[in-house]
């Protein structure tokens, strides 16, 4: 009878930790918590920086409207003349699950040729190893514009379409922007190409106003930055262009509207259009971590205000940092979600329960005073619940753009999450990939459904079950790591002879894996439930 009662008592739990989870979700469903954006983190890494090389950035698209497929979109052509619809994302609740709909607002000229691309919500990696990651920043409030046509997402899939460079991508954001005008609240676009890296950031022009005002600064080639939800550039040197960018108003604007005035100090942008992100802990938690785990011997202190733009890492920065990064949710820091719920154990020593859950939605932390009730401030760690997708890039001048460009994809929360490889030239993906399951409910034809089962599954009794997690995911994420060299130099074995039997290789590697690990989530999800059933 008490294991009875006992187990009652312990699904009762969950069902409140789910029934509160679902009611953040729904509160929280425009990515913002206590008036902060509380979505992606994006990390760059310069080639000098990089193990082997590669110019790398990354995003985590942390939100559960945006959704979960994605494919590939090939080269194109068009007659002059042709144009571009272009689109306004709104809330949509009328399908399964929160999504958005789209609305035409306007049509802008379509150019001749355009590039193929990697078709996630924010289009990841172009057929010329053009690579950009996003992280919103929101921004003051009166910049927000009701009068432009472009917002992120449309933006990244246009400069997609269109540029080759990151130099030639910041160029062309500017101009569109300037003359159709940026409708959405402020983003950052980390832009990689072959060479480089650089931090886009952009804010609308004010209600009633058609352009935009933006800044870019460049991470140096020795560097790795972050951006985390808040604006990262202060002050700009438009006297070095081989680091800075800025539109012509950027310190107009700020000086017209007494959020800059010169006699007070230098010009900084964050300062001037976003400076609630400096106070976001949310944003600048983060900011230290990813920093701290990359160069522990600078001893950044996780209360800073600001952190150095970009640090020169400790050590090279390989692909499997990355992922060691973005797993990350403060396990063995003080800022650990979880480290105050504790039990005794069968030696009866005191630990952290396994039934703690790091991945808590805030409402819940907030509630129950979890760890202080630090939560209440919006903090959060790099991994989280409500991740739809992530992705870490490589650029690599050295081989041709075929086989250069690759897009590491992991689904739902990359603590539970595996990435797969997928080259910038391959012709498909894995069919379950291209199942939005946002739109259809639950599927078992949705690879996201796959993911995000087992990381709710697992999320459950997080300090048993993620050990079950990672002996499945971590041996197979490591085979792909140390195959990749292996592929890629078949691949440009098999180019010499027939590229496009080159793109049919590597576009079956990636399909054939990203099968496999889809199927591998649905039966490790099945293994949770048996293993642990009799033990709630």
């Amino acid at each position: 009878m008490f294991r009875k009662l006992w187990r009652a008592g312990i699904i009762g739990s969950l069902c409140l930790t789910r029934l509160v989870t679902l009611a953040a979700e729904r509160h929280n469903q425009s990515d913002w918590v206590d008036g902060l954006p509380d979505g992606c983190t994006t990390i760059t890494v310069g080639k000098k920086a990089s193990r082997d090389g590669s110019v790398m950035t990354s995003h985590t698209c942390d939100s559960h409207r945006t959704r979960s497929s994605f494919d590939i979109v090939p080269p194109a052509k068009y007659k002059k003349g042709a144009l571009v619809t272009l689109v306004k994302r709104v809330d949509c609740d009328s399908l399964a699950m929160p999504t958005y709909k789209y609305i035409p607002v306007g049509a802008i000229p379509q150019v001749e040729s355009t590039y193929g691309f990697i078709n996630t919500a924010y289009p990841c990696m172009n057929t010329r190893q053009l690579a950009i990651g996003e992280s919103t920043f929101g921004g003051r409030e009166s910049l927000r514009s009701d009068s432009g046509l472009i917002d992120c997402q449309q933006l990244v899939r246009l400069l997609m379409e269109r540029c080759s460079t990151a130099r030639e991508a910041i160029k062309l954001a500017g101009e569109l922007t300037a003359k159709y005008g940026w409708i959405d609240e402020g983003e950052c676009l980390t832009i990689a190409d072959k060479n480089e890296v650089w931090m886009f950031e952009i804010v609308g022009p004010g209600k009633g106003k058609v352009g935009s005002i933006w800044a870019a600064q460049r991470v140096p080639d020795e560097h790795v930055s972050v951006n985390a939800n808040a604006s990262r550039i202060r002050q700009i040197d438009l006297s070095k262009p081989d680091y800075f960018m800025a539109s012509d108003n950027v310190f107009q604007v700020a000086r017209d509207s007494l959020w800059w005035r010169p006699e007070e100090g230098p010009f900084e942008f964050c300062y001037a259009y976003a400076p609630e992100g400096r106070t976001s802990y949310a944003a600048r938690r983060r900011e230290w971590r990813v920093l701290d785990l990359v160069a522990p011997s600078l001893k950044l202190h996780p209360d800073s205000e600001n952190y150095p733009f970009s640090v020169k890492p400790d050590t090279l920065v390989d692909l499997a940092k990355m992922v060691r990064i973005f797993q990350d949710y403060f396990e063995g820091t003080d800022f650990n979600f979880v480290k105050n719920i504790t039990w005794t154990n069968k030696e009866g020593k005191t630990e952290i329960s396994p039934f703690a859950n790091p991945f808590m939605p805030y409402d819940m932390n907030h509630i129950f005073k979890i760890n202080g009730g630090w939560g209440w401030r919006g903090e959060r760690p790099i991994a989280r619940w409500y991740t739809m997708y992530a992705t870490i890039t490589q650029s690599r001048s050295w081989l041709p753009d075929e086989i250069g460009g690759v897009v590491w994809i992991a689904l739902d929360n990359v603590a539970t999450s595996i990435y797969v490889p997928h080259w910038s030239s391959i012709n498909d993906v894995a069919q379950p990939y291209k199942v939005d399951g946002r739109v259809t409910g639950f599927s078992q034809e949705s690879a996201w459904w796959a993911f995000n089962r087992l990381g709710t599954l697992a999320a459950q009794r997080w300090g048993d079950m993620r050990k079950d997690v990672t002996a499945v995911w971590q041996p197979l994420q490591l085979q792909l790591l140390r195959e990749q060299a292996e592929v890629e130099q078949k691949a440009l074995e098999i180019s010499k002879k027939n590229p496009i039997e080159m793109r049919n290789f590597l576009t079956k590697y990636s399909v054939d894996w990203g099968n496999k690990v889809i199927s591998r989530a649905w039966k490790l999800g099945d293994e949770l439930w048996t293993k642990y059933d009799e033990q709630f």
